[in-house]
């Protein structure tokens, strides 16, 4: 026994001494280079799996796709992570939802086409070498490593990454609060070189509180639903991802809650477009170019924005031809040049909905809205620019029930079926927009729902009897001018034949006096 403690202890020695000359004879640069290359050989030659590292940073610039896999990673981690991985919670800029990530070298498996792989965060804290940056470098470097079976790695890793890239974009747009953008004034840029500026957008309306016919409803979100969901079906059939719509009717209808509704239900960014702000056709086009995809473009009052009525504007009027030319001042013919050029013309908003330019960018839908659009011209409402014409009415009673629901918290069940026939009745006869509905509803919020209902149907009533009186008078005018128009005929009638037989007679005296 004493024998073999006495082996160990030789042996023990032998391997300090071997130790100390590896120490002596290789630095620990060496030492690293060299079980890293018997590690990498063992990966290629021994392992069945591939190893890609993802790093937070790439040189000087953060890597993009760093980003999108730490999103796309926080969708499947609360799920599929399991009871020893520990998971942080993080929340982005202009973010209304929480996402979340792994911790410090802890690993999770995911799933793609029936092909396991496995992610590992790995975070090492970082060599300062004493090198010059001119962009101060974090205290730790972080970065992903992949890991796929070799057999799956052609098959996976493309569509995979591209997979990764696109969900991270979905959920990056989703979970960030959605901007309302308008042009600067003058057509200027602001600090960082934009010509939007942007703001929050808050607006809290949506499908279910928008005042409209239900059925009607339903065949707006549709056609939403299928323009979102349809890039394959744009690239196949050769057409630009965009859509139009043309929203028409009376004032305080709900065009605006309805573009807010669109937002919404599509969690897009809205770009209210100013045009009188908006000096010429390229001013135009570099607005276009620097709007963002998944966005909603909206012109308001398109009617009183600007005159767009006639395509191609007459310069000049036609020169008789007996008359000779008479010569041009050259300062007013440049001036009419200048004045012409720097504005924007039917063509060029034309250009900018269905043109090569609307093109640059795709899942855009542009919004026009007018309170007359007999005043627009027929080229701005074909199919193409404006694929789907939106009445905006007065309130029915439909709208009204999910207006009193909004403002009263009243639902259909809850009313008297009386109540609920004058109610048709008098919302049918009122001819009153859903503006003053709302109104009406305000002020009668803060009583009993019972009283609220009373006091709300005595003022529709109250409005119908003003429509009714209001169209009679129009009726009785109507019929005045009408009757006046027919006694002034008559007159005309009964003294032409007067005037008639005057000349007569004194063309036949004329003549008797002649001969």
């Amino acid at each position: 026994m004493k024998e073999h403690w006495t082996s160990l202890a030789s042996l023990m020695g032998v391997l300090a001494f071997l130790t100390s000359i590896l120490h002596t004879l290789f630095p620990p640069e060496l030492r690293l280079v060299f079980l890293g290359l018997i590690r990498r050989l063992t990966r290629n030659f021994l392992s069945s799996y591939s190893y890609f590292d993802i790093t937070e940073i790439d040189g000087v610039s953060t890597n993009e796709l760093y980003s999108a896999v730490q999103l796309y990673l926080s969708k499947s981690a609360a799920i599929s992570a399991g009871c020893g991985t520990r998971l942080s919670l993080t929340r982005q800029v202009n973010s209304s939802a929480f996402t979340y990530t792994l911790s410090n070298n802890d690993r999770v498996d995911d799933w793609f086409q029936g092909k396991p792989v496995v992610w590992e965060h790995v975070v090492v804290p970082r060599q300062n070498g004493g090198s010059f940056s001119w962009r101060p470098l974090p205290d730790e470097k972080r970065g992903f490593t992949l890991r796929i079976r070799k057999k799956d790695r052609a098959a996976l890793l493309p569509k995979y990454l591209d997979h990764i890239m696109e969900t991270a974009a979905e959920i990056r747009r989703r979970s960030q609060d959605r901007l309302l953008y308008t042009n600067t004034r003058g057509g200027g840029m602001d600090p960082r070189g934009h010509p939007w500026e942007s703001v929050p957008f808050k607006h809290p309306s949506t499908f279910d509180t928008l005042a409209m016919d239900p059925t009607r409803k339903e065949e707006i979100m549709a056609d939403l639903c299928a323009f979102a969901n349809g890039k394959l079906f744009y690239e196949k059939a050769g057409r630009a991802w965009k859509r139009g719509y043309l929203l028409y009717g009376p004032p305080g209808t709900g065009k605006s809650s309805m573009i807010a509704a669109m937002a919404n239900f599509l969690r897009y960014d809205v770009y209210d477009l100013e045009l009188t702000e908006v000096h010429t056709n390229s001013e135009l086009r570099k607005l276009l170019m620097k709007t963002t995809s998944k966005s909603i473009i909206v012109i308001e009052d398109i009617d009183c924005s600007l005159n767009l009525s006639n395509r191609n504007p007459a310069r000049k009027k036609p020169m008789p031809l007996n008359e000779p030319p008479v010569p041009e001042m050259r300062s007013n013919a440049v001036g009419m040049d200048d004045a012409l050029t720097k504005s924007i013309t039917l063509s060029g908003l034309l250009n900018f909905t269905d043109g090569l330019w609307s093109c640059c960018g795709n899942e855009r839908i542009f919004v026009f809205t007018t309170n007359h659009i007999e005043k627009l011209d027929p080229a701005l409402l074909r199919s193409g620019r404006m694929d789907m014409h939106i009445f905006m009415s007065y309130c029915s009673f439909p709208a009204l029930k999910i207006l009193m629901r909004n403002y009263l918290g009243i639902e259909e069940h809850e009313f008297d079926n009386g109540i609920l026939s004058d109610l048709e009745e008098a919302i049918g006869k009122a001819e009153i927009t859903p503006a003053d509905v709302s109104e009406i509803l305000i002020k009668n919020r803060c009583l009993e729902k019972c009283e609220a209902v009373i006091k709300s149907l005595e003022a529709l009533k109250c409005r119908a009897n003003k429509s009714k009186v209001i169209g009679n008078v129009a009726v009785k005018t109507k019929g005045l001018e009408e009757g006046e128009e027919e006694e002034e005929q008559e007159k005309r009638a009964l003294e032409s034949p007067k005037e008639a037989k005057g000349t007569m007679v004194g063309c036949i005296g004329k003549e008797e006096k002649e001969e």
